[in-house]
């Protein structure tokens, strides 16, 4: 068996039962961790077996080489990015005050990152992204649509181009913070830095989807009738905004939709 870095990046063999999915995952772990202490270049899949505790022929059974566990490292950061988004989705969190919302949403990014795997993925992307074959600038951008969507909840009045660069430049301006965070040897710093992002975002972008401008644009974005929040912008009468309810079908002005459920 090789080493070789331009090696089949694919696993030999997907695991059915739960111990073999077990015995992946502590390859995955183990991997993260000496690639962290010696680099991907000086670590070798002997080394990787050893840390999980496993023989390197049960190594073997599931991966030709150690470009098939960065491969597969990449995948599973991949899966928990992507989990992590949609439980944040399934709380509502746009519906939170400002700073409990960036606050929750720091916290799942600094829980994601006490994973080796996701922390390892992170850093190694910004310092050797030519080793990756299936992460990109594409998972940036997913993160940039993501909030950018939360931005719209809060405040449907932000301009498309307007909410992205607010997006842009906090994911981008977060990155690095977190990527400073996870190269502080000390933990106690560490902790401090990921607890500035909620504070930064907050300070950004209060003037934008602040509460007060949030709870203004809940309220008038429901219904008077039915207390549906389903609208739809209907032209314009004496200056003010005219809105049409998708759920019962009634029009009414601005002002009429001032009173929150």
């Amino acid at each position: 068996m090789t080493d070789d870095s331009h090696s089949s990046s694919s696993l030999r063999r997907q695991p059915k039962q739960r111990r073999g999915q077990q015995r992946v995952e502590k390859i995955l772990e183990a991997a993260a961790l000496v690639f962290d202490e010696v680099g991907y270049e000086a670590a070798t899949t002997h080394q990787i077996a050893e840390r999980a505790g496993t023989a390197i022929g049960s190594l073997y059974q599931f991966f030709p080489d150690k470009a098939a566990i960065f491969n597969a490292m990449e995948l599973r950061h991949l899966e928990r990015v992507q989990a992590m988004w949609g439980q944040a989705n399934a709380r509502e969190l746009w519906r939170l005050p400002l700073k409990e919302m960036l606050a929750q949403l720091t916290t799942g990014v600094a829980a994601l990152f006490e994973q080796p795997v996701s922390r390892v993925m992170f850093v190694q992307f910004y310092t050797a992204r030519d080793r990756f074959q299936t992460i990109d600038d594409s998972l940036t951008q997913g993160a940039i649509a993501f909030l950018s969507t939360i931005l719209h909840q809060r405040n449907s009045a932000l301009e498309t181009e307007q909410r992205d660069l607010l997006a842009e430049v906090c994911v981008h301006s977060c990155n690095a913070l977190i990527l400073a965070a996870l190269r502080q040897p000390d933990l106690e710093r560490r902790d401090r830095l990921v607890q500035q992002i909620p504070e930064l975002m907050a300070a950004y972008l209060t003037p934008y989807v602040g509460d007060q401008i949030h709870g203004h644009v809940m309220n008038v974005m429901i219904c008077p009738h039915c207390k549906s929040q389903k609208l739809a912008k209907n032209g314009r009468r004496r200056g003010k905004q005219c809105y049409l309810c998708k759920a019962c079908g009634k029009q009414f002005v601005h002002p009429a939709a001032v009173e929150s459920v």
